[in-house]
């Protein structure tokens, strides 16, 4: 029976999304022109950045890309922002970009040598605590080095490879299905308990892993890209970048940790679910099976990607090349030299970061909303209006709460700005300003765990391939960052305000730090 037109646009606006979601997406379109219009336009930016936060929360119902992108492109049209606007932060962020065109697809063609690695890590490391707080350690480590999308990136790609090998697993015995998504064939209740089991064991680990790049990549001026910015307008090297930022992010680092114990321990929050004992019998089956089944060629092949492996870190670390650049190199040795040279083959590679790079650019869409609508000019000057000594307070706790519902990159280079300008203009000393820009720095790293839009690797994770196989939903990261986002937010907030100046003075003293 043919339907009506009615019936076809309704039914093709956003897909298979629900009839109160397509409601609520159409309720915004028509309320932000009137309410910009005829009520005021900073109550509309603030809605429309309200509006897209929703977006991203409802991921698991609608990708965000297209309900996000509608009201970006209204924005554009009644004039919140301009194309002009939106170009300049895209070309601001042009790094950012490459990263995740190329890093991540240059990861897809290192597959192999990861799940082997992270295979023998997980089949040899029982205690989930210390498995755990291994993934925790070995995420701070890298994001301090490299790019927390990076580090996310090489997780993400793990876990999928352990969900992928249970899944065909118990597919192969039922009906042959390839899907990930399809878990209808599974009619054992029991079987249905292990994979909820094994899906809240990867989701820890997830978090645990996306907690570690925040807590390593607060510490080092290339963690983050806020971070080179902030460096860069003070004026310290790497070194200097870390030393004054100890005081800080030490002590959070530890507690962190603490913190990453303690919830596998007493199972809080979502944490502490053990990998089931038939899970690991079936990762044990097919690394043995794989291992023996390899093949002269595939093990030439995993010596390459080593190699390649190698490569990444040694050209991170020392900055060789942009990071994205970096990315295409490894997808161009790694494919030159294991044999894949077919178009289709590459193409695949692309599939998980392009959607998450075109929601990227529709983020920063947004971002241009709130530099023309002035959005965080309120909260800039209640900050700089406040006496000295509570301004570091202020700046870290209003970096961090803007970070949390904007983007992180962003929050950090305004507010070191206005910091800079303030210091020019003699508002402020040059020892004040330099405590701030800890304060900004430490402010829009940490506190900004809380919810997926501050942390672009959270944001990367949540809108992935993984999180609707292992059931990681906005809410329930947010659920899941809650304790790390206390914890980590209030240890932060004390070492500023009690332990970073008289902290800063004793590395003086050390000969750690120059003094003016």
């Amino acid at each position: 029976m043919e339907i009506s037109i009615r019936h076809a646009v309704v039914k093709n606006f956003l897909g298979n999304s629900p009839d109160w979601y397509k409601l609520a997406i159409i309720v915004f379109l028509i309320i932000n022109p009137l309410v910009f219009f005829f009520v005021n336009p900073f109550v509309a930016g603030w809605m429309l950045v309200v509006e897209f936060i929703f977006t991203l929360a409802m991921a698991l119902k609608c990708y965000p890309l297209q309900p996000g992108g509608l009201l970006a492109i209204e924005a554009v049209i009644i004039g919140m922002t301009s194309p002009k606007q939106i170009s300049h932060e895209i070309s601001n962020n042009l790094e950012v970009i490459l990263l995740l065109i190329f890093m991540v697809a240059g990861i897809y063609f290192m597959k192999q040598l990861l799940l082997f690695v992270f295979t023998k890590l997980l089949l040899t490391i029982r205690s989930k605590k210390m498995l755990a707080l291994a993934f925790c350690l070995a995420s701070a480590f890298l994001s301090a080095f490299l790019d927390a999308l990076t580090v996310i990136a090489v997780v993400i790609s793990v876990s999928v490879g352990f969900y992928s090998i249970y899944h065909h697993f118990l597919s192969s015995s039922q009906n042959d299905s390839s899907d990930l998504n399809d878990d209808q064939f599974i009619d054992s209740e029991d079987k249905k308990q292990t994979l909820e089991q094994f899906r809240a064991f990867l989701r820890s680990l997830m978090m645990h892993s996306g907690i570690g790049t925040a807590l390593g990549g607060v510490m080092t001026m290339v963690g983050e890209p806020q971070n080179l910015i902030i460096a860069k307008h003070v004026g310290w090297d790497f070194v200097t970048f870390f030393v004054r930022m100890s005081p800080v992010t030490i002590p959070v680092f530890v507690c962190g940790l603490l913190v990453c114990l303690l919830v596998e321990h007493f199972k809080l929050f979502g944490y502490g679910a053990e990998l089931p004992d038939h899970v690991r019998s079936v990762l044990e089956d097919y690394d043995k099976k794989t291992s023996e089944k390899r093949t002269r060629q595939e093990k030439t092949q995993l010596a390459v990607q080593a190699l390649i492996g190698i490569w990444l870190i040694l050209a991170l670390a020392f900055h060789l090349a942009e990071v994205g650049l970096i990315g295409l190199s490894v997808i161009i040795l790694a494919t030159a030299f294991c044999g894949i040279t077919e178009e289709h083959a590459l193409g695949k590679a692309f599939e998980e970061a392009l959607p998450f790079t075109a929601l990227l650019t529709v983020f920063f869409s947004v971002v241009a909303v709130i530099i023309d609508q002035q959005l965080f000019t309120p909260f800039i000057q209640y900050v700089l209006q406040s006496s000295p000594a509570s301004q570091l307070s202020l700046f870290y706790l209003f970096n961090g709460l803007l970070s949390a519902v904007s983007d992180n990159v962003f929050v950090g280079t305004v507010y070191i700005n206005e910091a800079l300008i303030a210091l020019k203009n003699g508002l402020i000393s040059q020892q004040q300003y330099e405590f701030l820009a800890v304060a900004i720095n430490t402010g829009t790293n940490l506190p900004s765990v809380a919810t997926p839009n501050g942390q672009a690797a959270f944001l990367f994770l949540l809108t992935s391939t993984l999180s609707p196989l292992i059931r990681l939903s906005y809410g329930r990261m947010v659920v899941m960052a809650l304790p790390y986002t206390i914890v980590m937010t209030l240890v932060g907030l004390l070492s500023v305000e009690f332990w970073l100046v008289p902290a800063t003075e004793y590395l003086i003293k050390l000969g750690l730090i120059t003094p003016l």
